[in-house]
C-alpha cells in the first residue's frame, strides 16, 4: 500500500494497524542532537489516547512509547529514529459483524474495491488510531522548533456541532486547551460543547465541528513555490486526518465577501522588522511564510460508526440494515486536537529543513 509516508526531508513513515501487535513510525532525516524521552513524547500520546474522558472511545489502551533506534543517551543521531507503541485491548470480536457489510460513509467500501480485501477489525490502516504514529512523531518535531526557533503551536476545539467560541485565537495557550475535557479555552462554551456530545452519545449517533490551529513565531522564507507551498502542505496534513472534510487557512472562505481594499494586509515597519497590520492571509503570501502568525481551521465530519440502524449493502451486495456497535468516539474533536497539532509541527519542520537545505 502507498501512501504511508510524509515530508520531504523530515520524512515519516506510519505502520500498523487498529487491532493489529502495535502501531508506529519511522522518522527519516531528524536532525542530531535533539534531546528528546520517551516521557516527553508520552506526554503528547496521553493527549491523543482513548478512555480519557466519558465523552472519548472507551477502549483502554496506555499508548506506551518506546523508542529502539535513532536516539542515544537522550539525544538524537541523525539517523532514522523508530518508534513503537504496543497494541494491548484489543477486541476484534466486537467488529465481526461488520465483516458482510459496509458502514455508511465509511472506508469499508473502498477499501475493499481497492485492494480486494480489508481489515474489519476497527478498519485497520483506515482507523484514526494510526495518528498515534503522526503524535509521536510530531512531539519530537514540535520540540525542536519551540526550541531552536521559538515556534509555538497551539489548536482548540472551536465548534462542536452549532456551538461555537468566539474567542481570539491570539490569546489562546494550551493550558487553557488542556483545561477542559473537550480541548475549548472557552469555560462557558466548553461545557455546552460537552452536554452536546453527552447527549448525542445517548442517542447513539455521533456529531463533528471545527479545530483552530495556529503557529505563532514562524520564520520568514518556508515554503515553496508553486506546487510545495507551505498552505497547500498544510492543507494536505490535515486532509490527510481521518474524518476531515475541510481545511481554510487565514480569511479562508470569508475573504471571498470582501474587497481587496479591505483584504488587503498592509506593511509597515516595526523596528527593523517587516510586519503587517492586518493578517487575512494566514502568514503565508504565495505560499512562502511572511512571519505572521498562520492560522487555519479544519472541518471534521461526524464519526461514521453510529450505534442507530442504517440502510446499507453487504459484500455480496445485498441491501441490508446495520447497526453499528464497538468502541468508537461519538465526537472526534477532543482527541483531534493533538493530531492537528503534530500535523503542523511535521510541515513546519519539514519547510525548515528545506530552507536550511536551500539556503544555508
Amino acid at each position: 500500500m502507498a501512501g504511508n509516508s510524509f515530508g520531504q526531508l523530515f520524512r515519516i513513515t506510519t505502520f500498523g494497524e487498529s487491532h493489529g501487535g502495535a502501531l508506529g513510525c519511522v522518522i527519516d532525516g531528524c536532525p542530531p542532537g535533539i534531546a528528546i524521552s520517551e516521557e516527553e513524547i508520552q506526554k503528547e500520546l496521553d493527549r491523543r489516547r482513548p478512555g480519557q474522558s466519558a465523552i472519548t472511545s472507551p477502549r483502554k489502551e496506555a499508548d506506551t512509547i518506546h523508542i529502539l533506534s535513532g536516539v542515544f543517551e537522550g539525544t538524537t543521531m541523525g539517523t532514522p529514529i523508530l518508534l513503537l507503541a504496543n497494541n494491548t485491548d484489543m477486541r476484534p470480536e466486537d467488529y465481526e459483524h461488520l465483516k458482510s457489510s459496509f458502514r455508511p460513509s465509511h472506508a469499508d467500501y473502498t477499501y475493499l474495491e481497492k485492494y480486494g480485501r480489508r481489515d474489519f477489525r476497527g478498519s485497520g490502516r483506515g482507523s484514526a488510531r494510526e495518528t498515534l504514529a503522526r503524535v509521536a512523531a510530531g512531539a519530537i518535531a514540535k520540540k525542536f522548533l519551540k526550541e531552536r526557533l521559538g515556534v509555538e503551536i497551539v489548536s482548540y476545539v472551536e465548534t462542536v456541532g452549532d456551538i461555537s467560541t468566539s474567542i481570539d485565537y491570539r490569546t489562546v495557550h494550551v493550558d487553557a486547551v488542556d483545561a477542559s475535557i473537550v480541548r475549548c479555552p472557552d469555560p462557558a462554551v466548553a461545557e455546552m460543547m460537552i452536554k452536546r456530545i453527552e447527549e448525542v452519545k445517548a442517542e447513539g449517533d455521533s456529531i463533528g465541528g471545527i479545530i483552530r490551529g495556529v503557529i505563532r513565531n514562524v520564520p520568514v522564507g518556508l515554503g515553496e513555490p508553486v506546487f510545495d507551498k507551505i498552505s497547500a502542505d498544510l492543507g494536505k496534513g490535515m486532509l490527510s486526518i481521518n474524518a476531515v472534510k475541510g481545511f481554510e487557512i487565514g480569511s479562508g472562505f470569508k475573504g471571498v465577501s470582501m474587497k481587496g481594499s479591505e483584504h488587503n494586509d498592509e506593511f509597515h515597519m516595526e523596528g527593523k522588522r517587516v510586519r503587517t497590520k492586518t493578517n487575512n492571509s494566514g502568514g503565508t503570501l504565495g505560499g512562502i511564510t511572511n512571519g505572521e502568525d498562520i492560522y487555519f481551521r479544519v472541518a471534521f465530519k461526524p464519526v461514521a460508526t453510529i450505534g442507530k440502524k442504517q440502510k446499507t449493502v453487504s459484500v455480496k451486495h445485498e441491501e441490508v440494515e446495520l447497526t453499528a456497535s464497538g468502541r468508537h468516539d461519538p465526537c472526534v474533536l477532543p482527541r483531534a486536537v493533538p493530531i492537528v497539532d503534530a500535523m503542523s509541527a511535521l510541515v513546519v519542520m519539514d519547510h525548515y529543513l528545506r530552507h536550511r537545505a536551500q539556503n544555508g
